[in-house]
This record gives C-alpha cells, sequence and structure tokens, in this order.
C-alpha cells in the first residue's frame, strides 16, 4: 500500500511539473542557441583547439587567437572555420531550448501558490537540474562536436578516426566505442551545470534587482540594451567562476589522447602545464561567449515575449 501511496506522490509531482511546461520557452530558447552559434562558431573552435593544446606534435601551434583564424582559413578556408557546426547548432540550440524549457517549468512549479519569489539558493538548484537533464540528452551532440573541430587538415594518423560529417562521428564514436564514448566528458559536464546555474542564478538576481533600483515591476521586460548588459556581466561572472571544467571535458572528448577519467586529466594537466593549462582557450571562449550569450538571452526574452503575448491574445 505504501509503495502504491509512493508512486502516485511521484506521478502527482511530475503531473504537477509538466503541468507548467511551456512550448515557447522551448522554441525562443531554440532560436537564441541556433542564431548565436551560427554567428560565432569560429571562435568556438579556436578555444577547442587552445583547450587541447599540449604540446602533441600533432597538433599545429598558434600563436594567438588571429593566428589560429587565419592559419585555419588559410589551409580550409571558410569550410575550415565551420568545422563541427553541425553538432554545435545541433547542441546549442537543444541545450538551450531543453535549458530554458525545464528550468521555467522547475521554477514555476517551485513558486506554485507561494506568494514570495524565490530564494538566490533556490534559482541555483533550478538551473542545475535543468542543466543536469539537459545533458542527460544533449551530450553525445558535444563529443561529436570536440571531435570534429580536432580533425587537423593535413594530419594522419593509425590512431586518428577521419569523420565526413555530424551522423558519421556518431555513428563510429558508438561502432568503436560503445555509448561510453558518446558520453566522454559527461562528469566535469555534470560539474559544469554549475556553471549554467551560476550563470541563470546571477541572470534572474540581476533582472530583478535592476528592475526594483528603477522602481519597476519585478517582472517587467527591460529593452534589448539592458537584457545585453544583464546577460554579458552573468556569463562573465559564470566563466571566471567554472572554466577549468570546459578544459578537463574537451582533453576527455579528444580522440587523439587517452585518459582513464577526469583525475587522470586533472594530473597530467597540472604536472605538465601547471595552473595556466586549466585557462587555455579562455580569452577566445570569453570573447565568444558573451556576445553568444547576450545574443541567446535577447533572442529569447523577446521570442518568448512575443509567443506568450499571441497565445495571450488568442485567449
Amino acid at each position: 500500500m505504501s509503495g502504491q501511496g509512493q508512486t502516485a506522490s511521484a506521478s502527482s509531482a511530475w503531473s504537477s511539473i509538466f503541468r507548467h511546461v511551456r512550448y515557447e520557452n522551448l522554441v525562443a530558447g531554440v532560436s537564441g542557441g541556433v542564431l548565436s552559434n551560427l554567428a560565432l562558431h569560429p571562435l568556438d573552435l579556436v578555444k577547442i583547439r587552445f583547450a587541447v593544446s599540449d604540446g602533441l606534435e600533432l597538433r599545429p601551434k598558434y600563436k594567438g587567437i588571429l593566428h589560429c583564424l587565419t592559419t585555419i582559413w588559410k589551409l580550409d578556408g571558410l569550410r575550415g572555420l565551420y568545422q563541427g557546426v553541425t553538432p554545435n547548432v545541433w547542441g546549442a540550440g537543444l541545450s538551450w531550448g531543453l535549458y530554458f524549457f525545464f528550468y521555467n517549468a522547475i521554477k514555476s512549479y517551485k513558486t506554485e501558490g507561494r506568494a514570495e519569489r524565490l530564494e538566490a539558493a533556490e534559482y541555483l538548484i533550478s538551473a542545475a537540474e535543468a542543466g543536469a537533464m539537459t545533458l542527460c540528452i544533449t551530450n553525445p551532440l558535444w563529443v561529436t562536436k570536440t571531435r570534429l573541430m580536432l580533425q587537423y587538415e593535413g594530419v594522419v594518423t593509425a590512431s586518428q578516426r577521419q569523420y565526413k560529417g555530424m551522423f558519421d562521428a556518431l555513428v563510429k564514436i558508438y561502432k568503436y566505442e560503445g555509448v561510453r564514448g558518446l558520453y566522454k566528458g559527461f562528469i566535469p559536464g555534470l560539474f559544469g551545470t554549475s556553471h549554467g546555474a551560476l550563470q541563470f542564478m546571477t541572470y534572474e538576481l540581476l533582472k530583478l534587482k535592476y528592475n526594483q533600483h528603477i522602481n519597476r515591476l519585478p517582472e517587467a521586460q527591460l529593452n534589448t540594451v539592458e537584457y545585453i548588459s544583464v546577460a554579458a556581466l552573468s556569463k562573465i561572472f559564470a566563466v571566471a567562476a567554472t572554466y577549468p571544467y570546459q578544459v578537463v571535458r574537451a582533453r576527455l572528448q579528444d580522440q587523439h589522447m587517452f585518459y582513464s577519467g577526469v583525475l587522470d586529466v586533472i594530473t597530467k594537466t597540472w604536472r605538465k602545464e601547471g595552473i595556466s593549462g586549466f585557462y587555455k582557450g579562455i580569452a577566445p571562449n570569453l570573447i565568444r561567449v558573451t556576445p553568444a550569450c547576450c545574443i541567446t538571452f535577447v533572442v529569447y526574452e523577446n521570442v518568448s515575449h512575443f509567443l506568450l503575448g499571441l497565445k495571450e491574445k488568442k485567449k
């Protein structure tokens, strides 16, 4: 009897959460993620190349961001700068869409029947839960993106498998490495949910405090410049706090090196490169993710407000 009661309780909780699900959040998140990553993909490529730069002879050597971009352009033109763009756009679109989708559903569920707003810790936990759920679905796309970005023009080794595109990479990774291969970097990726959690918590609190400061309603819509400012500040804070996990994840997903796990990556990186090894690629990452985040949030906020407005008019 108690088992039936627990099942009914769990079922009731899930149905309550799904009652708060809105497709508008999914569509708006996908739109923002796709547009921002299409625009700034080359800088993501540079970030990945620097993140795995461990002195291995097969890797090209770059003196800086511009040198990396021009070298890739000379070797393979625009196509080279957009290596891995398909899984990146799929991954970013799905990630942002699902993130906003889950996050808003969880947040609405937690505020149901409450007069007071969520505390900072509740925003943090809601965003972390949404991030973990999203990563379970999208991790294979991030592995594929990393593998495609780390195919160096003119370099072929016996251990290297050349991938023709996203679906070819997914099939080959599964064929040679199984499900485990598709989920490489999942553990540091889970830690990376703290990045999204910190970003969303900061974003929500900055919006709230700003609206209070200028005597507007807490949920009032901001203008484009205000959204850009709030999104940029929240992103810079989150990147500065959590960047090393991205280096660890990229190295685990790299097809040219084998690590036995997260601790092995951390130990070898620390031994060979010191603390700076964990921050390789942070400059192109900040240059890319700050405007990317601003584009994503501005598109998301405007599309979601537009879609929700249409829904209200129909009612």
